[in-house]
């Protein structure tokens, strides 16, 4: 009677590992390699990839039926990631490695036809699995510093596959990976001293990024708007410990991890509008995190916003306020994080030139209103600030001082933030309820608040996100309460765009 070796392994929905135990029986009967366990295309080609891999250390299976099951049975199995556990699986099978030290740990990586192990997606969420589970793991040397960020937990990290088999065999002993790290190195950003003129532009910007507010930018082509947002990213303050942990799950998942280094820095993601609603929201034939995911914690720039498929920016409506998304399928759900600040961008018009009467097409105002109402009227009222950008005169340009540098706006923007993470409960004013808002308000600024918002008709989602807005503007004024001034600047920000009814 044959004996069945087992080794774990995972499988990834969203950021979550799931546990897979790959159990492997060679029994008498007609020679053949069967993987059971709904696997999807990639792991049904794992048979062949073993089978190189052991031909190349000089190896070969034996002339009986070699059965992989992957269990559960129930859950698909997608990614190359099973190559490893499969080959480890068959090895142990084959008595060529200890069956009870396997036992003890959790591998996955993709294997190359001559033995070498190739990176794969999602070892950092696979190694924090692991160590819940009390388990070593067994990856790709180069993903050895990532899977030590889950701590106390046991890492071999082999080049290829001679080289862990004579570890467990006892014959060469395989280094600990390096020491786990944050991304360390500089990043080069443009400053906003480089930026003339355009002051309220820029304190829009500051107020953005003091309190993770959605912004929205319209004016005519080169008035400035892709080069204000190209500058956020140097205003935003470094990602917590916890915050790195977080985004670098989603890039691991996505097999976007360097070297294993966590981010340090808050992602800033600028996709293109021809982008489809997979690509923004995640999903696709293997789900993938999309753009909103990959721009967790972070920054997702929208440039030339009424451009993007219709069903692709109504399918942000729901991640903008949730800070989640769910894609859906027929035996499954997958859900990533997609916590984003959304910094948009659009010209006024088809032509681009609405308003100015020497440059506007014959078809004004009738194209800036066919054209801006491509924006659903939900999705607008989810944007905090919206500003109208202006190209400056070349005399005026030429005049214009040099204005602040980022470093000294994002000394502000760090200060604002600590005020903010200091009363507890939300990370920034974006998150924050209501309940808090109104604690820290005036009164004199909350009846001004309540005035605008019937006379202005603002919705009750308008209101609220007026009122975190004003307590960012108190933030950056070093103030603990939100007063009528402040409201006021919030408010003045919160505008229909030029050309738009209704």
């Amino acid at each position: 009677m044959s004996t069945i070796a087992r080794i774990q392994t995972f499988a990834f929905s969203g950021v979550e590992a799931l546990p897979v135990e790959v159990q492997v029986q060679i029994a008498p009967g007609l020679p053949a390699f069967l993987v059971v366990g709904l696997p999807d295309k990639a792991v049904g080609e794992s048979r062949e990839r073993v089978r190189a891999a052991l031909t190349a250390i000089g190896l070969s299976l034996p002339p009986k039926r070699v059965l992989v099951n992957m269990a559960p049975a129930d859950l698909a199995k997608e990614g190359s990631h099973f190559d490893l556990p499969i080959a480890l699986g068959v090895l142990a099978a084959m008595e060529i490695l200890p069956r009870d030290e396997l036992a003890d740990f959790a591998a996955l990586g993709e294997l190359a036809l001559d033995g070498t192990l190739a990176p794969v997606a999602g070892v950092l969420p696979a190694a924090m699995a692991a160590s819940a589970r009390e388990l070593g793991l067994v990856c790709p040397e180069r993903q050895g510093p990532e899977a030590a960020w889950a701590g106390r937990i046991q890492v071999l990290a082999p080049p290829d596959l001679p080289a862990l088999i004579n570890h467990f065999r006892g014959t060469q002993t395989l280094s600990a990976p390096s020491p786990p790290r944050l991304d360390d190195r500089v990043h080069h950003t443009a400053c906003l001293s480089q930026v003339r003129g355009q002051e309220s532009a820029k304190r829009a910007l500051e107020i953005a990024a003091a309190g993770g507010h959605n912004l929205l930018m319209v004016g005519p082509p080169g008035a400035g708007k892709s080069m204000l947002a190209a500058r956020l990213p140097g205003l935003l303050p470094d990602l917590t410990p916890a915050e790195a942990l977080d985004v670098s799950l989603v890039h691991s998942v996505a097999g976007m991890l360097e070297d294993g280094l966590l981010l340090r820095r808050p992602p800033f993601r600028e996709p293109h509008h021809s982008a489809s609603v997979a690509a923004l929201v995640g999903g696709g034939h293997r789900a993938r995190p999309g753009e909103i995911s990959l721009a967790h914690l972070g920054v997702l720039f929208l440039d030339e916003w009424p451009e993007f498929p219709r069903p692709a920016l109504e399918a942000l409506r729901q991640p903008m306020e949730t800070g989640r998304t769910t894609i859906s399928r027929a035996n499954a759900h997958v859900t990533y994080p997609a916590r984003f600040q959304c910094i948009a961008a659009m010209n006024p018009c088809r032509c681009g030139h609405l308003g100015d009467p020497a440059r506007e097409c014959a078809k004004a105002p009738g194209c800036g209103q066919d054209y801006q109402m491509r924006l659903s009227g939900p999705l607008l009222d989810r944007m905090d600030l919206t500003i109208e950008i202006q190209p400056l005169p070349p005399a005026e340009l030429a005049r214009a001082p040099i204005g602040e540098t980022s470093d000294i706006v994002a000394a502000r923007v760090a200060a604002a933030r600590d005020r903010q993470r200091s009363r507890g409960g939300a990370r920034c004013n974006a998150e924050t309820e209501w309940d808090a808002l109104q604690s820290t308000a005036d009164p004199e600024a909350l009846a001004l608040l309540e005035t605008a918002s019937t006379r202005l008709r603002l919705s009750t989602r308008g209101t609220v996100r007026a009122l975190r807005v004003a307590r960012t503007i108190a933030d950056l004024a070093g103030l603990a309460r939100t007063a009528r001034a402040h409201v006021a600047e919030a408010l003045a920000f919160r505008h229909r765009m030029p050309g738009r009814n209704g």
